[in-house]
């Protein structure tokens, strides 16, 4: 084995893909202290600089002298803390649904939710771009697996045509693109799925806290939630906390309740982390310049970006790639910006198709005029 591991070390590392860990000695924030240094970070998904605010750790710390840290069990057994339930009464809240149900971590809920509702006999309809998650949740389904060219409506309506006859279809899609920045057709995908009597499910990770009126989502924003069966989302991102939740209608809590494998067989969330995440959407809700603000340093580092030549592809949000293609150049990049203070993580295959290498530039609402201005002159001098 040490032979085998070594050379494929070796071959990762020739291409330009292999990866490492960055030890974090600071909180989250527009600075962090990174190998030692301190960086302006670039590459966070703390889009309402939350992580690191201090009444969420209170929140968790007061829910932790309550409850102890750990669940202790399943929640199905003894790990159903009071502070899950208020957390999913109130996620179900600022979804407009009838319910919700936490999950331990986004990539959990979508392994989970999604061979719960299809499985041999039925199809799937995926985008090309979709996250990891959501295709590693429709491979374990056993499924017919089709994904669509990213955004091809035309595709997809095409596909949906040719299996008229499937047990039951489910089309699936994340709402904001994790590494492009750019939406889904949401209004388009809300009238296939009627048209062909498919169920349409969500990945609100990057778009929950961020768009919509109060920060629920692209199907908020765009007025879809109630002919979207599934709306899943994460509550570690801008919400600055951890766990997953999907939400829906009380029958489709009650049936993932009895069937999600990876909410069935798992210990519960720590109550102090429903804790502080039930903290973030107060925030949310009593704070709305966060999203104010966090989308106008999103548009002011996209300008910026595009004025300089940089390729953004279509992102109409607050990540933003870099485009570069090669991916030994991405990291070198990358490397070099660091070495500037400033810190942009290099992303390369697999997570990206092959010759998309990028840097996958983030902005938070706590970013200044100043902090976007040095970040884009570092990448002119170091491109």
């Amino acid at each position: 084995m040490k032979a085998f591991l070594r050379e494929a070390l070796e071959a990762v590392e020739a291409a330009g893909l292999r990866r490492a860990l960055h030890p974090l000695t600071s909180p989250q924030g527009r600075e962090i202290v990174i190998d030692g240094a301190k960086v302006l970070n670039f590459c966070s998904n703390d889009y309402l600089a939350l992580a690191g605010d201090p009444r969420l750790a209170e929140a968790a710390a007061g829910a932790a002298q309550g409850y102890g840290f750990g669940a202790g069990a399943a929640r199905l057994v003894c790990g159903n803390a009071g502070e899950h339930e208020a957390l999913e009464r109130e996620l179900a809240q600022v979804k407009h649904t009838e319910a919700a149900l936490l999950f331990n971590c986004g990539y959990m809920a979508n392994t989970g939710i999604i061979p719960s509702l299809v499985g041999r006999g039925d199809a799937i309809f995926a985008d090309k771009l979709n996250h990891a998650s959501l295709v590693d949740g429709a491979v374990l389904s056993r499924a017919d697996f089709y994904r669509y060219p990213h955004g091809r409506m035309d595709v997809l309506e095409a596909m949906l045509k040719k299996t008229g006859d499937v047990r039951r279809k489910l089309i699936v899609t994340d709402t904001v693109f994790s590494m492009d920045g750019d939406v889904a057709p949401l209004a388009e995908l809300v009238v296939l799925a009627r048209k062909y009597e498919a169920w349409l499910m969500v990945d609100e990770a990057h778009a929950f806290g961020v768009l919509g009126p109060t920060g629920g989502g692209l199907v908020e924003a765009t007025g879809t939630g109630d002919r979207v069966a599934v709306q899943m989302g994460t509550l570690s991102k801008a919400a600055g906390s951890y766990g997953a939740y999907v939400a829906g209608s009380r029958d489709l809590r009650d049936f993932l309740i009895n069937t999600a494998r990876s909410f069935i067989y798992t210990t519960g969330l720590p109550p102090a982390v429903s804790a502080a995440s039930r903290m973030a959407l107060k925030l949310m809700a009593h704070e709305p310049w966060r999203r104010t603000v966090l989308l106008e340093n999103a548009r002011k580092m996209r300008t910026a970006l595009q004025g300089a030549g940089f390729d953004t592809l279509a992102s109409s949000t607050p990540i933003i790639p870099v485009m570069v293609g090669d991916a030994c150049r991405a990291k070198d990049i990358s490397c070099k910006l660091l070495l500037r203070g400033i810190f942009a993580a290099a992303i390369r295959p697999p997570t990206v198709p092959v010759a998309t290498a990028r840097l996958r530039i983030t902005v938070t609402a706590a970013h200044t005029d100043a902090d976007i201005a040095r970040c884009v002159e570092a990448l002119k001098d170091v491109s």
